[in-house]
């Protein structure tokens, strides 16, 4: 069965991860607590975090916040300031494979190498998401209208991906060869790289605000409906023409969090009520993991072996949910 070992984070959680065996709570109060062998409270932030991503290598934790702060967060709550952009909300941040660390705040996005090196990109538009390709060579900007992508080593002009409407969270999926957004409308917006082939998806009651690839990159899980949305990219174009796996169903609340196991075709799945499920792809067979909370789940991540998970809520409650065999 699983148990829960609470952690008191009296506050939104934005953001979990695992450093290793390190569990991290990243906080909208500007702190990050970090569960080990013992709990350290890591303060990065003199205001409020805005944002958190985890390095690929498990290593850190990136914050952003509105101090104009971007800070690395070790396992042992050692921190190092990684850019500072004094009166600006930095409210998205990306890390890359190779350790370049990416973060916007109103039309502009910056780069920052290993090395401290800076490169810095202006939009005609507001940033609405950043992230990086898998091998941390590209940058993907979603922005009003599209997708603006660039080569962070290089000076080169920007590739331009088309559609209407503003765009407001983006993703490249693990083998590089697609890019999807979430909308302001309640939808998704793909494109193949390879030819610029458009993907809509589309159905969602209400706006996409969590994206995760399961083990594989076979499936892209998607919030937003009474169900995880999972759709298909194991064909040649994508999800066109597939039905969508929808995993979870619930006739009385909405999915606002998912997190792919990372070995296995399972599926965590956070709700609006504070319960969280974890579902097999092949049978939809369901383990509560647990109960309905004060708040929605905001924030859900497995450990590499996929033993424990990390979940956490806009009201504060958090938790490491250890899977018994």
């Amino acid at each position: 069965m699983p148990v829960i070992a609470p952690v008191d984070c009296d506050a939104f959680v934005v953001k979990t991860a695992f450093l290793r065996n390190t569990a991290a709570f990243a906080c909208g109060d500007g702190s990050v607590r970090l569960i080990g062998d013992g709990e350290t409270v890591a303060r990065p932030h003199k205001g409020g975090l805005l944002a958190a991503a985890v390095s690929p290598d498990g290593s850190r934790i990136v914050t952003g916040g509105d101090d104009g702060r971007v800070v690395g967060v070790s396992a042992d709550g050692s921190l190092s300031e990684i850019a500072s952009r004094p009166r600006k909300w930095i409210d998205m941040v990306a890390v890359a494979a190779q350790g370049a660390v990416a973060f916007a705040s109103g039309r502009t996005a910056w780069v920052v190498q290993e090395g401290g090196r800076e490169k810095e990109y202006t939009l005609p538009r507001a940033v609405g998401g950043i992230a990086f390709a898998p091998r941390g060579l590209r940058l993907a900007v979603a922005r009003y209208d599209g997708v603006s992508l660039f080569w962070v080593n290089v000076d080169s002009p920007e590739q331009d991906l088309s559609w209407k409407g503003a765009h407001t969270g983006i993703l490249f999926s693990p083998d590089g060869k697609y890019i999807v957004t979430t909308m302001q409308e309640n939808a998704l917006h793909g494109w193949r790289l390879a030819d610029q082939q458009d993907m809509r998806m589309t159905g969602y009651p209400t706006k996409v605000k969590s994206m995760d690839w399961s083990a594989k990159g076979r499936y892209l899980a998607t919030s937003g409906a009474n169900a995880a949305v999972l759709w298909p990219f194991h064909g040649k174009s994508g999800p066109m023409g597939q039905q969508p796996l929808q995993l979870g169903v619930r006739s009385d609340t909405i999915v606002s969090v998912v997190a792919c196991h990372p070995k296995e075709e399972v599926i965590a799945i956070g709700y609006q009520d504070g319960m969280v499920l974890a579902v097999r792809f092949e049978d939809n067979a369901e383990v509560l993991l647990r109960r309905p909370g004060e708040g929605p789940v905001s924030a859900l991540a497995w450990d590499a072996r996929g033993e424990r998970l990390a979940f956490g809520t806009e009201a504060g409650e958090a938790g490491i949910i250890s899977l018994g065999e």
